[in-house]
């Protein structure tokens, strides 16, 4: 029966003759009780000079095998470099080999293949976060939207005291009045919104100008309103786009005034909502591709559009902090929305790929052993003689590892554990 011998990076598994091989190292269920083996000698041990290494004392024995609980590990150990290869150590306490430990249990083949990190996490379909609509204006409210009901651009939002609270687009909020003399980037933004709903004779700029205040005064007609050429604060609200009535806050026949809430809002494009752990904030960037599964099995793609960390400190004395990774998914494209429209609110699957190696050598995680000098290598099995060869890792996914390595090809087989 053959021996496993460790293989430099500059040389095959071939060129190492036999009778270098150090003594195989048994796995800890081949090793019994009643079996002891003397130690070698210090002249008895052969030498090898991995390439790339510093020289230090050799240590002989079958390097200690990545089993089923160590995938987790490795998998940490490649985020940070490799940095704790050194500390996996071999098999022996003493770094002591055993002749009769023969070839390894199990083989697999190398193959080429294209690997990805993906995994799956569960979502709900729904419109977002809501926003609050906020009474600027002090009055009765006279009417209310329905609850579920979209208004874009120029459509009333709210009455009170019988006058229209506009909806407008921006991101700016409404905070003061808006006449002539008046200038800033709120201005613009108003400015926009008029242009946008065929209102013309100003310059869109920064500046409330007379010919300013003529469109307004157009606007302020067509909408029922004195005609003063001047917005006053609580007239319009302003949002990022179109919005969905969420809720309700206040009752028609209700007073209001600055500062009470009169309604909640969403946006109208339904989005994905889901938790990670932090360990999985890899999976989630802004921008993002994702594909979601809805309730009837039909795939449409999404794309990362927000993510947060969430600190919730916990409600009692025993209960620790802990740390979610809040992330919103949009669906992208009117095909994803619509394939959606049906589902309210809906328990969702998404599927994220955070990396992908195309048409690359992988072997199973647990086919890696820690190599006596650092780094990892695989047992590559040729007939019955075996060679520990270095490989260097890639991408980790799916229990399967990218490696590269002196001799490693498609097909190689290469030692697993039982």
């Amino acid at each position: 029966m053959g021996e496993a011998a460790i293989v430099p990076d500059d040389a095959s598994p071939e060129q190492v003759p036999p009778e270098q091989t150090p003594p195989r190292q048994a796995h800890p269920e081949q090793t019994h009780p009643e079996q002891t083996h003397p130690q070698r000698t210090p002249q008895e041990q052969p030498e090898t000079h991995p390439a790339h290494t510093p020289a230090e004392p050799h240590r002989s024995g079958r390097p200690k095998r990545r089993g089923r609980q160590a995938v987790i590990a490795v998998g940490l150990l490649a985020a940070v470099g490799g940095a704790a290869a050194a500390g996996l150590g071999l098999a022996g306490p003493d770094g002591s080999g055993d002749p009769a430990a023969g070839l390894p249990p199990a083989t697999a083949d190398v193959t080429r293949q294209t690997l990805e990190d993906s995994q799956s996490e569960d979502g709900e379909l729904g419109y977002g976060t809501a926003s609050s609509a906020t009474g600027r204006l002090p009055g009765t409210v006279t009417r209310l939207p329905d609850t579920g009901e979209k208004i874009t651009r120029g459509e009333t939002l709210y009455e009170v005291d019988g006058n229209p609270v506009t909806l407008l687009y921006g991101a700016t909020p409404a905070y003061r009045d808006l006449k002539p003399g008046v200038e800033g980037a709120d201005v613009e933004q108003l400015e926009r919104n008029l242009k946008a709903l065929g209102y013309r004779g100003f310059t869109v700029d920064d500046e409330y100008t007379d010919a300013t205040a003529d469109a307004v005064k157009a606007w302020q007609e067509d909408q029922g309103l004195e005609e003063t050429g001047a917005v006053e604060l609580g007239r319009v609200a302003f949002a990022p786009g179109a919005v969905r009535v969420d809720s309700l806050d206040a009752q028609v026949g209700a007073a209001t005034g600055p500062g009470q809430k009169v309604l909640s809002y969403t946006g109208t494009a339904q989005v994905v909502g889901l938790e990670l752990d932090t360990a999985d904030q890899r999976l989630a960037k802004k921008g993002t591709k994702v594909a979601v599964e809805l309730p009837d099995g039909t795939r449409v793609e999404g794309r990362v559009r927000d993510v947060t960390t969430v600190v919730d400190p916990g409600n009692g004395t025993d209960q620790e902090a802990t740390t979610k990774v809040k992330v919103t998914v949009a669906l992208d494209g009117a095909k994803a929305q619509k394939a959606a429209r049906s589902y309210v609110l809906a328990a969702v699957h998404v599927f994220f790929t955070a990396g992908e190696r195309k048409n690359v050598l992988t072997v199973p995680v647990a086919a890696l052993v820690a190599l006596p000098r650092g780094g990892f290598g695989v047992e590559v099995v040729r007939g019955s003689t075996t060679a520990y060869v270095p490989v260097v890792t890639g991408l980790f996914a799916n229990g399967r590892v990218e490696i590269t390595g002196k001799g490693i090809t498609e097909g190689t087989r290469v030692g697993m554990p039982a």
